[in-house]
């Protein structure tokens, strides 16, 4: 059946294409094996593409979880925190790593499109197409196997009938040779039917012989057309399929590689944003940011005097006579407790004001809300602004609406614009008198001390701050964060002095404006009441005042209006 071809047995060099139809004639099994190892190849290719597209959605969504998590949060102390350059570094950096993780998504995305529903498709169309080419090819088969049964057939009856002829012919021999012997008649009549079946037998043999050689030539040529023909077109095509296949996963791959460079670019500006970010962390700043955010405004507390207490016992009976007739002869019991120190933490909003707050931080929490004030307020007067031109449109055209439907909306901005300019101007204010004052504390020429003129009674500015003392009882400060509670700090000589007379007075003062006076340390005054001054504001804001032996405590400067006695002692201030 199967010949020796010489031309089947051709090398495939790199001059000559292979061709599947002459080279692998005889490979129908193998061919199909690899084949249907060529689509579970590509099956395996997409599935890892998938895999790498399912890595890319959940490495992004990990990413934008981690940078969503150190985000600040609104209205928290984190906000806060990003006015320091390393801490906006830092969120310029968690920007940068969400586009970052953007650019995995679009991987993940241009893989599954390009990619993984591409091949899916593709993967149906090859085996419909494997299909239908192997199909053709074991019915070619099927067919030149049927030829060639055929041919085995005719030859096995043709070798029958010729051994049948062959016996017939040996039998006739024989009797023939017996008549010649005997010469019967009996014999003779066996011996012609001896003849005429060897005859019959040879005819026989004779046609199952032309039979033979039909269907031989009938199954050379078509195996000749099977083995130069049907089957080469059919190989041809499958090698053809199969080349496609290849060259399909080389395109996907070329495709894997492009879709991954593609975000290179974006992803190094990602990078190179997260080192420019880097890059604007000052060190400098940040620490110049801790002044800004802290700074008080006050100045540090000068040295403490001597309290010279041998003084009481020299002291001549007319003069103690006279500190006693004016209720200044005995000193207070909590000037030996030391200074009011510290102010605690205020769990309010504090005065409107912002009173209670150091100099430098009223001063910035004043220009906060003149800041708020006024983007409030250009808003309202944009929307002044677009409701007059919507009017003057309705003016000119009544179609499309009334005029007058404007109005209570427009009155309502203007109160609200009124308001809101009452409200700044008060803030501008506040804000005046605070830098004001801190312009007079900075100024070495205006701190200068001096003595107060020759009058009784002399009104002094309420900004004074007084440092040179008869009886320093030390300074005091405020915090921006910290409740109006002055708690006393004891001293070693709190058990030794405790019947001590209360300090003397060094002036009076007028009340300007009500004070409620609730936290400890404070004493409450109605507004125009008069009060003893024991103890001057030395910066801090804070005023020692007296009702009567039993009533005394701070109240703030700004609520006062001062009069020394230059008669008393330690009557000096700064002004």
């Amino acid at each position: 059946m199967h010949r020796n071809r010489g031309s089947f047995g051709r090398i495939c060099t790199e001059t000559m294409s292979c061709r599947w139809g002459t080279e692998l004639w005889d490979q129908f099994d193998n061919l199909e094996k690899h084949t249907h190892w060529g689509i579970e190849f590509v099956e395996r290719y997409t599935k890892f593409v998938k895999e790498r597209s399912e890595i890319e959605i959940s490495y992004a969504k990990q990413i934008r979880n981690l940078s969503k998590k150190y985000q600040p949060k609104k209205n928290s102390r984190e906000e806060d925190e990003y006015k320091y350059t390393s801490c906006r570094a830092f969120l310029m950096t968690l920007n940068e790593l969400n586009d970052y993780a953007g650019q995995h998504e679009v991987i993940a995305e241009n893989l599954t499109t390009h990619i993984i529903c591409e091949l899916t498709r593709y993967i149906q169309e090859l085996k419909a197409e494997r299909k239908s080419h192997f199909h053709d090819g074991r019915r070619a088969q099927q067919h030149i196997e049927n030829s060639w049964k055929q041919l085995e057939s005719s030859k096995r009856r043709f070798e029958r009938d010729c051994k049948e002829a062959d016996r017939a012919q040996q039998y006739f021999d024989k009797i023939d040779a017996d008549i010649n012997v005997t010469k019967a008649d009996v014999e003779k009549r066996c011996s012609l039917k001896a003849r005429q079946q060897a005859q019959l037998k040879h005819q026989v043999a004779e046609d199952s012989k032309n039979e033979y050689l039909t269907y031989l030539q009938k199954f050379n040529k078509e195996q000749n057309e099977h083995y130069y023909n049907l089957i080469p077109h059919i190989f041809q095509k499958i090698q053809e399929m199969e080349e496609k296949r290849i060259e399909k996963v080389g395109e996907s791959m070329k495709t894997y590689a492009e879709v991954n460079r593609k975000v290179l670019p974006i992803v190094s500006k990602c990078l190179d944003g997260m080192t420019n970010a880097a890059a604007s962390i000052e060190p400098t700043m940040d620490t110049k940011q801790v002044v800004e955010s802290f700074k008080s405004g006050f100045e540090p507390p000068g040295d403490v005097e001597v309290e010279d207490y041998s003084l009481s016992m020299r002291r001549t009976v007319s003069e103690s006579s006279y500190l006693n007739s004016r209720g200044e002869g005995k000193p207070s019991r909590s000037n030996s407790r030391g200074k009011l120190w510290p102010f605690k933490r205020n769990k309010g909003s504090g005065p409107e004001d912002c009173s209670h707050l150091p100099p430098e931080q009223r001063r910035k929490k004043l220009q906060a809300k003149i800041n708020d004030i006024n983007k409030e307020l250009q808003k309202e007067v944009d929307q002044r602004d677009a409701l007059t031109k919507m009017k003057d449109v309705y003016v000119k055209n009544p179609h499309m609406g009334d005029p007058n439907s404007v109005d209570p909306r427009l009155e309502e901005i203007g109160q609200d614009i009124d308001k809101l300019e009452l409200e700044s101007r008060k803030y501008e204010a506040w804000l005046l008198e605070v830098e004001t004052r801190l312009a007079e504390k900075s100024d070495p020429h205006r701190r200068q001390s001096g003595l107060y003129e020759s009058n009784a009674t002399t009104p002094v500015n309420n900004n004074c701050a007084p440092v040179n003392r008869e009886s320093p009882d030390g300074s005091y400060t405020e915090d921006h964060s910290t409740e109006h509670h002055l708690k006393s700090r004891s001293t070693d000589f709190d058990d030794d002095f405790d019947d001590e007379d209360p300090l003397p007075t060094i002036g009076t003062c007028k009340s300007l404006y009500p004070f409620e006076g609730q936290n400890e340390g404070t004493i409450s005054m109605a507004e125009g009441e008069l009060l003893y001054v024991i103890e001057e504001d030395k910066g801090d804001g804070w005023t020692r005042v007296r009702r009567n032996e039993d009533e005394e405590g701070y109240v703030p400067t700004s609520y006062i209006k001062v009069f020394f006695d230059t008669n008393a002692k330690g009557a000096m201030t700064y002004i």
